[in-house]
């Protein structure tokens, strides 16, 4: 690091355009009245000190190119016996490990005769696959925690390295090879090996679940889990039915499998993910689960406040299955005292659903809580595209980790449902009434409003926002008030409106220790495959609501475009599609 004497401290949009800034914060008056949106200012440190490491490997390798040349003309005069020296030989080994590390092939400290031998190495396209889905989708729960998610994949396919069940191992293959295809610019190649191998894992399946003991086996479910994940990273049929039908035959193995399959870790495991997905399809499909709230509850309870979130997500799912049996069957028609009574009680029930939602959300212990720590500026994108912007408008919040980030979302997206049915039967209860002037649509309303701001608070924490923003560098404002606490409508006492920009302010030098969680390998500071995915029905509920402005939902629509074309998830083209307006 050198010192670099007295820089500009102006904004970089006034020292790109050359011209003179004001330097006034939050943004410069020559941005504002140019209409520009302004970048902000460096940070202290980095306008007095600058990293010369990049600098310092150019003229490193500089110099080993022109001692490479001498290097070589030397070695021509050598001897055989001198080229066949220990020496040479434990140069050539050592080229090869640096070969197998690619962080250290560029190094200052490689020599360039150590360059001139290395062979270059070219992992099997399986193997880069493997690595880079387990760094983006196998979550491992930290000490302690049972916060984990397809944790149990890596000692099912150890097990599955000595039971010959080819199904899962060709199902995660089939898993990798997609997500890498997606990711490194779709070779036809890649993309053929990862429908083989799911061809291949669908006929394994098949045959397993033929076999009385096969359809029971961990492995099975497992690969029915894979095969729906197939769907959603590789999205090669439309609609939602791809994925649900393997969601659908996951549930019904759960139930042939009983309460044994709780006694073990993995079982444990596979249950609660299936539990997980199955409130996803109920939700997203407004289909009842097959099993009630105490089944799929009872007995599998290790993270008390993740359980007792999917229960009431179950309820709400239960309630919207009900809700729609009753209005498209026609069982309500024609009006009488009887059908008044039944969507009055429905309200109540939605009601208090509502209200177990809030009570969760004021009961969680401080490390469930989010951060709100940066406040984007009302300004609008360049060409008013809204779905180019990185961050809406307003808070950006961050979580403990990935897992509790989702297990927010959820419960967001289920009040939302819940509102909406409150919303629809009020609607029939007050007809020819126009439904809006009813109570029940007010406070739908103004709860509504929040969770929608509350998930697009949420959403670039889960993107990784907060992990390219500079490091412990980089400048975050956080309110003084107890950011993720409660009010009594169970939405953030942090406020969604101007006035908390009214609030004390104090300014953050470092950035909160926040990541997305520990995955199984890879690097912590990049966004995840995982937390896209996740990150889908959240966004895709709020697009479909009649509180969403139509900025939030061409942002959202933006959101749901980068989760396909960055994170390689593309069923979030499929769903953009379907329920986007355009």
């Amino acid at each position: 690091m050198v010192y670099c004497g007295k820089p500009s401290r102006g904004c970089q949009m006034c020292r790109t355009r050359r011209i003179k800034c004001d330097e006034t914060k939050p943004t410069c008056n020559q941005c504002a009245k140019s209409r520009r949106q302004c970048p902000g200012y460096k940070d202290e440190f980095d306008l007095v000190f600058r990293n010369e490491t990049q600098a310092t490997e150019r003229r490193a390798r500089k110099a080993s190119r022109k001692a490479s040349v001498a290097s070589s003309h030397k070695s021509d005069k050598q001897s055989p016996e001198e080229e066949a020296s220990p020496s040479t030989t434990t140069t050539t080994t050592t080229g090869a490990v640096t070969a197998l590390s690619p962080v250290y092939s560029n190094s200052i400290f490689t020599s360039p005769l150590e360059r001139k031998v290395a062979p270059s190495l070219n992992l099997p396209v399986e193997q880069r696959a493997t690595c880079y889905f387990v760094s983006n989708f196998i979550l491992m729960p930290k000490p302690g925690s049972t916060r984990g998610f397809l944790d149990f994949l890596l000692p099912l396919l150890r097990q599955e390295a000595r039971t010959h069940a080819s199904h899962l191992q060709n199902a995660f293959n089939a898993c990798a090879l997609g997500l890498l295809n997606n990711r490194g610019g779709s070779d036809s190649k890649v993309g053929e090996k990862a429908l083989n191998a799911y061809s291949m894992a669908l006929a394994g399946t098949n045959a397993a679940l033929r076999d009385a003991e096969g359809q029971k086996a961990d492995s099975t479910l497992a690969a029915v889990l894979l095969l729906g994940m197939f769907e959603n990273i590789t999205a090669k049929q439309i609609g939602l039915s791809a994925w649900g039908s393997h969601v659908q035959g996951a549930v019904q193995l759960v139930k042939v499998r009983g309460r044994k399959q709780l006694r073990t870790k993995i079982g444990l495991l596979l249950f609660i993910a299936v539990r997980t997905q199955m409130i996803i399809h109920t939700l997203s499909s407004s289909k009842s689960p097959d099993m009630s709230t105490q089944w799929w509850l009872e007995d599998a309870v290790n993270n008390r406040e993740a359980a007792q979130c999917q229960r009431v997500c179950i309820k709400v799912g239960e309630l919207r299955g009900e809700v729609n049996r009753l209005m498209e069957t026609g069982s309500l028609a024609p009006r009488t005292a009887e059908g008044v009574a039944l969507v009055l009680d429905l309200i109540r029930r939605c009601q208090a659903v509502d209200g177990e939602a809030v009570a969760w959300i004021e009961a969680l212990p401080d490390y469930w809580r989010y951060r709100t720590v940066a406040w984007e500026e009302d300004h609008a994108p360049p060409g008013g595209d809204w779905g180019r912007a990185e961050v809406f408008p307003g808070r950006v919040d961050v979580y403990t980790d990935f897992y509790i980030g989702s297990v927010w979302n959820m419960i967001r997206t289920s009040r939302l449902i819940a509102h909406s049915l409150i919303v629809r039967l009020a609607a029939w209860a007050c007809s020819p009434v126009d439904y809006r002037t009813t109570p029940e649509y007010a406070a739908a309303a103004r709860v509504c409003v929040d969770i929608i701001a509350d998930i697009v608070a949420a959403a670039p924490y889960h993107l990784g926002y907060h992990l390219k923003r500079g490091g412990k560098h980089m400048h975050m404002h956080m309110h003084n008030n107890n950011m993720g606490a409660s009010n009594s409508s169970g939405s953030s006492t942090g406020k969604t409106t101007a006035q908390q920009q009214n609030n004390t302010m104090i300014t953050a030098t470092t950035t909160p220790t926040s990541n997305l969680g520990n995955f199984a390998c890879g690097e912590e500071e990049s966004a995840k495959a995982l937390s896209g995915d996740f990150l889908i029905w959240p966004l895709v509920c709020i697009m479909t609501q009649d509180y969403t402005t139509d900025a939030q939902r061409a942002w959202a629509q933006g959101r749901l475009k980068y989760i396909g074309n960055e994170l390689g998830i593309k069923y979030a083209h499929v769903l953009n599609g379907e329920f986007g307006t355009t």
